[in-house]
Order: structure tokens, then sequence, then C-alpha cells
């Protein structure tokens, strides 16, 4: 479907095989029956597309170089939506990057094979084009492709484009830049480990202008900006199918919020409105949030 791009996503676009069990989690040397398997587009960047656009928002998306077995679904797909597939590479013969998830109620445990995709020494991903980019009114960033991430935030700052990205530390230019940052439970573990949220949120406020947002599963999220007071706010209670590409829903509630120019709270409840829905429902391509769906949580209808 045709229409001018308003949001514009870099990261990861990936096919994704998940498999919800019967009877609860894997365990050793016992069966476990499959009750769902799915094969469906997937990635940070790619479920931030098919939300964004569950939600109205035509999207322009790159990132992932896609394959022989991965093309094809995204095509199919997303050949009724608002999302615009040019920019993405083909892969030459190999069959593209997949992951495989596996769930059971809150658990899951993702699998594939990123370590020896990123120490191979080659890219698998595009270079950002500034074509692709100019025209567009916000972006979604996702930090996991090094240069080619900062690239892409470059020209975003350079052409006026306010933009979202997750996971990146204090000082990271990504971080710096951001018109707002996302950070994980993983993250404060693996750049935060032992100190105390309220210490992170300074240190994260002190290097830029853009709001902050830590959040912690079905704890309290944290958000503020420079100068100001740090904030909390309580997810929404439902009750959760699978918690698979809630964060990834997360932020493309903050890329909405940003392209309507919501206040920081009004952000950050909208976009843990999108994470209520997406967790309620599985598959999440199949039944992404709607925004009647949003807006009638956020007014306390559902």
């Amino acid at each position: 479907m045709n229409r001018e791009a308003e949001v514009y996503l870099f990261g990861q676009v990936l096919g994704t095989h998940s498999f919800l069990l019967k009877d609860g989690f894997l365990q050793p040397d016992e069966y476990a029956e499959i009750s769902e398997h799915y094969f469906l587009p997937g990635g940070e960047t790619g479920t931030a597309a098919t939300v964004l656009d569950s939600l109205g928002v035509s999207v322009r998306m790159d990132g992932t170089w896609i394959g022989t077995e991965v093309a094809p679904i995204l095509k199919t797909f997303y050949k009724d939506k608002l999302v615009d597939l040019s920019p993405l590479r083909l892969w030459g013969d190999d069959p593209g990057v997949m992951d495989y998830v596996v769930i059971a109620g809150l658990t899951r445990s993702p699998m594939g094979r990123f370590q020896q995709l990123f120490s191979g020494g080659k890219r698998w991903w595009s270079v950002p084009r500034e074509k692709d980019i100019v025209g567009c009114r916000a972006a979604g960033i996702d930090p996991f492709f090094g240069g080619e991430s900062l690239l892409a935030a470059e020209i975003c700052q350079r052409n006026g484009i306010p933009y979202v990205t997750v996971d990146c530390p204090h000082d990271s230019p990504l971080h710096i830049h951001a018109a707002v940052n996302v950070i994980s439970r993983e993250c404060l573990s693996l750049h935060y480990a032992g100190m105390a949220e309220e210490d992170v949120m300074e240190r994260m406020t002190e290097t830029s202008y853009g709001l902050t947002v830590l959040t912690r599963g079905g704890d309290d999220m944290l958000y503020g900006r420079k100068g100001e007071t740090v904030r909390r706010m309580k997810p929404f209670s439902v009750e959760a199918k699978s918690t698979l590409g809630a964060g990834d829903t997360f932020k493309a509630g903050c890329v909405y919020a940003l392209l309507h120019q919501m206040s920081d709270e009004e952000t950050v409840r909208f976009a843990a409105a999108c994470a209520a829905v997406a967790i309620s429902r599985f598959p999440l391509p199949l039944h992404p949030p709607r925004l009647e769906e949003v807006m009638a949580l956020l007014k306390g209808e559902m």
C-alpha cells in the first residue's frame, strides 16, 4: 500500500519462528507439546513496523539484509500494509537472518546465530541512505549495527528528524542526541550492574536533553530528562499470553507519541498501553495493537 512514509526505521528485520508450548516451559529430557507455531516477520525493527502500521502510521524500514526464506514472508505480510520495504537488500542465495523463540506463559527463550553473524567480520546489514530518511517526521534507530546506526542518527540530526532508540548507555552518541531512549532491564544489567536505578537515571539525563525511560517488566517505569525530577509510572495490568515483542511495541509507541508531539507523561502512558495490549495476545504480528484498543485501555475501558 503506497503512502509517503511518516517514520523511518533502521535495525533488525528478521523471520521469526515462534513456538507456543501447551504445558509449561521446556524441561530437560521431557517431551513438550507445541500448541502453536508461526513463521512471521520479527526483529526489533520488523515488529515496530508492524505495530506502527496497525496504529495507522506509514513506515519505511531498512536494516538487516533479507534472504531467500525471509524475503517472501516479508513481501507477502506487508503487501497490503503501510510499510515500504524498498530499502531492504536481498542477501544473495542466503536464506536470511532468522531466530527461534520458545514461549510458555511469561517465560520465553530466543535462539539464533547472532554471535556467529556479528563475529564473522562481514557486514550483513544496509548502509542508511539520506534519500530514504529525508521527508520522514520521526525515526526509530536500533543501536546494534555500529557505525551504520550512528550514520542513521547523524542523518536524522542533520535534517531535524527526532528519533527513538533503545538500550544505549549514557555516553553513546545515539543516546546523547535521541529524542527518546528506552532502557531495558537487560541493558541495566549489562552497563550498570549494582547501581541504583535513580543513579542510572541521573547519569543518563546528565548527558542528553531527550527523554530517558527505564522499563522494568511488571515493576514501575522510571522516566525523566535533564534538570527535571525523575518520575515513576506503573505499567498497565493485563492478562499476559506472551511477552514476545513487548519492548519493540513500547518503542513503536514512543515513535508514535513523538510523531504526535505528546508530552513525556503521555508518551510513557501511550507506549505502556501499546505494550500491554501486545502481551495480551499471540502471535503479535497477526494481532498487533490497534489505536482504538490502546485508547480504550488508556481510558480504562478494557
